[in-house]
Parts: C-alpha cells; structure tokens; sequence
C-alpha cells in the first residue's frame, strides 16, 4: 500500500521535475519523407514573386505522405526557382496529426530542409491517452525524437483504470 501511494505521489512530482529542462520523448507515428510532393488546401492564396513567399489563408490544410498540418494561416517560403518549397511557417492555431499523435500549438515552422518541425504556444501532444503540454516542442522529423521545453507538463495512462 506504501509503495502504491509513493509511485502515485512521484506521479504527481513527474511534471514539476520535467518542467525544468524539458524532457525527450519519442513520436513512434512520424514517419517524414521531406522528397514527398506537399499538398496545400486554403480558401485564398497570395504570392509574392518578389521574396519568393506564398500565403495560404483560411482552413489551410497541409499533407506530406501520412503527415498533416492544418492552420488559419501558412506562409510558405521557396528555396530556389525551381519552386521548391523549404519552410512553412504556420499560425493562427496549428494542428499537427500522424497516424498516433496528434499535437495542437498557436504557431508552428516546419523546417523541410532541416527535417525539423517546431511547434510553439500552448503545446498539447496526446499520444492515445496520455498528454503532455509545453510552451515549444520541437521535432526531428528523420528520427521521430522531440524536445518539449518551458512549464513541461504530463499525464501519462498506466494501463486499465
């Protein structure tokens, strides 16, 4: 009995412990192709020949392979003139789905070049029933492995209640 209400207490310590450096954890679901075609779906769009720079607004939704974005606004920035696309910075309140996550931000900048997707602002991650929230969580995209930092909270589901 002893033992139970110690692990449930640590339980209860687990965040405020995490919360000062941020903790690692791993995103089993990604499964990134930066090479895939992007697909963009916006209810408007302006481009600026000039920066080399799109802006999709209005239920912008963005699919790579089995990754999914959607936003009020995405701003898309070009690499070179062949139009290839090297970053999307996402704002207006982000959802971020693969096959077992789902993460929720007000901002996000997903770094194509880089393999990297940054999420910022009220961060919730679930993964099936457990969550966790941060003020930034930051993704490598190639090995599934993230970073959630600032005020670095956790529930995690221990098998059947």
């Amino acid at each position: 009995m002893i033992l139970r209400v110690v692990s449930i207490a640590l339980l209860f310590c687990l965040p405020f412990a995490v919360s000062a450096q941020g903790t690692n954890i791993t995103l089993g679901g990604i499964n990134a192709q930066p090479d895939a075609p992007v697909e963009i779906s916006a209810d408007n769009l302006n481009i600026d020949q000039d920066s080399g720079r799109a802006v999709f607004s209005g239920n912008v939704v963005i699919g790579q392979g089995d990754l999914r974005l959607a936003a009020g606004t995405v701003q898309v920035t070009y690499s070179d003139e062949q139009g290839k696309i090297s970053a999307l910075n996402a704002s207006g309140g982000v959802t971020f789905v693969t096959e077992s996550e789902q993460a929720e931000a007000a901002s996000a900048v997903y770094d194509l070049d880089g393999e990297q997707l940054t999420l910022s602002g009220n961060v919730l991650l679930t993964q099936g029933a457990s969550a966790l929230t941060a003020d930034k969580m930051t993704i490598n995209l190639s090995t599934g492995n993230a970073r959630m930092e600032g005020r670095v909270r956790t529930v995690f589901e221990q098998g059947d209640n």
